[in-house]
Formats: C-alpha cells, structure tokens, sequence
C-alpha cells in the first residue's frame, strides 16, 4: 500500500499522529528535560521527571528508532534521572557531551574551558547576591534568579562582562543566563545532526534555545520533501507565547506531555 503523504502545516495531532505512526521505523523523538520532562524548580538539583515519563518513554523507544534527551543539563545529571532508560541517547550541555550505548563523549573544543568555568563558579558566588543560584556544570555556568527576579538586572549585566572579559558565550532562558564556551553547539544543531537519516521527527521544548531546535526541523523540511517534523511547545508563563508562536502545537505541562505521548502509543 502506498505511504500517505507529508502532511502540509497547520495540520491536526491525529493527521501528525497517523504519519509517524506509518514512518515509526524512521522516526526520531527529541524532548528538552527542564519544563517539558518536569516541572521547573527553584533548586535545579530537585528536578524530577514526572513519573509517568519514564515508563512511556520505554514504550516509545520500543516503538519508533529512536528517543534522545537534548537539554542544558550535563549528562551525568540526566543519567541520574533516566538511569532505568536503556535506549534513550542524552544530550547535555545543549550537545557539548553525548550519552550513547554507555559511553560519554565530550566535545573536545570545550574541554579547555573547564578551569576558566570552576573560577567563573568561584566569582559568581563571591560576587553576587546570595540569592543567586550558581549552578556549575563543569563546561559551563548557569545564574539562576528565579527566586529573586529584582537582581535579573544585575545578574544579567554580570555575566556579560564576564563573557566579554573570558571570550565566553551567553544563553538566555526562562529566569537563568548561562555561560558557555565559544564552542558551536546548539540545540539546532543536534537536531540538524540527528534528522540527517531520519524519515520523521518530534521536538518538544519549551525555552528560547529550543526555537533553534524547532527551526532545524522546519529547515530540513525545505530541503526533503519526504521528511515531517513536528514541533511541540509547553506552555509556561515566562517564555511560553514565544516559544508557542515558534511550534506546531502547545500542549499545557509535562503532565500533559505524558498523557500525549501515551495517546499517540495507541496508533503504534
């Protein structure tokens, strides 16, 4: 029987559902974990996934060839978190590090760079107001100011000259700035990598650095006329009408993630 059709956008989830159900051999499925997987938490270390995620990601890498996580989270964080996932492949560090068949591979460029992070950790929390949450992540820093958004300001020109004075690069996200090394990895770029071979593919996200993300699908959309990819925003209160206005469908929480992917396993 032949295929159907790649369905054109804007297009219903069970016009999106029947596609990749019909290409499931081919088909990827990307999730940020922070805001998608769990909820976003004052402390980042208490992030959890919401329990119903892992048991439905092991049916869906059952279902389709492949699930990967692409977050700002270093991989030994999000092993601790999905370390019962024998076939998810982790994206840290928006790329920099790679979880995949039990090895870690970390993007040699960025290695230099851990020194300068363990000092710019140092001065971070020497430097700034107590309230700020200094996450380091060994190949980078993130300045968290959810629980005190008054100093967003402050923290914000901060890390600026501080990534003038280092040669570093800044990511903005929902209450948090990060720094980076001057390294070329993005979301989109795991993305533009990871659909190289694939007939289809899913990316829910829900921060500005996944719009990149979201924008790697729709290129390789305009360039393989076979290929669909499906971008799902979840909604929040800080970057969500951007990040909605950038996707195909916004569903409300990682709850309702969840519930979605297990609604869609019925069509497999």
């Amino acid at each position: 029987m032949a295929e159907t059709a790649r369905p054109t956008h804007p297009l219903t989830t069970d016009e999106a559902w029947a596609f990749t159900a019909e290409r499931a051999s081919a088909t990827t499925f990307f999730f940020d974990f922070d805001g998608v997987l769990s909820p976003v938490t004052e402390d980042p270390d208490a992030s959890q996934p919401v329990p119903e995620v892992l048991g439905v990601l092991e049916r869906l890498a059952e279902s389709v060839a492949r699930v990967a996580i692409v977050s700002a989270r270093p991989v030994s964080f999000l092993r601790s978190r999905f370390e019962t996932l024998g076939n998810v492949d982790l994206h840290g560090l928006y790329g920099l590090e790679v979880w995949h068949d039990g090895q870690v591979v970390t993007e040699p460029a960025a290695l230099d760079f851990v020194p300068t992070m363990a000092d710019l950790a140092d001065s971070a929390r020497a430097e700034l107001p107590t309230e700020i949450l200094v996450e380091y992540k060994r190949l980078s820093v993130a300045l968290h100011y959810r629980t005190a958004p008054d100093h967003a300001r402050a923290v914000e020109r901060w890390a600026h000259e501080q990534a003038e004075r280092l040669g570093l690069r800044i990511q903005h996200g929902r209450m948090v700035v990060e720094l980076k090394p001057p390294v070329d990895q993005d979301k989109g770029m795991v993305i533009t990598e990871g659909v190289r071979n694939a007939g289809c593919a899913w990316y829910f996200g829900d921060d500005m650095s996944d719009v990149k993300a979201f924008d790697a699908l729709r290129a390789r959309e305009a360039v393989d006329p076979a290929f669909f990819g499906m971008a799902v925003a979840v909604a929040n209160p800080e970057t969500g009408a951007e990040v909605s206005s950038a996707a195909d469908l916004t569903l409300e929480s990682p709850h309702a993630v969840a519930a979605f992917l297990t609604e869609g396993l019925r069509r497999f």
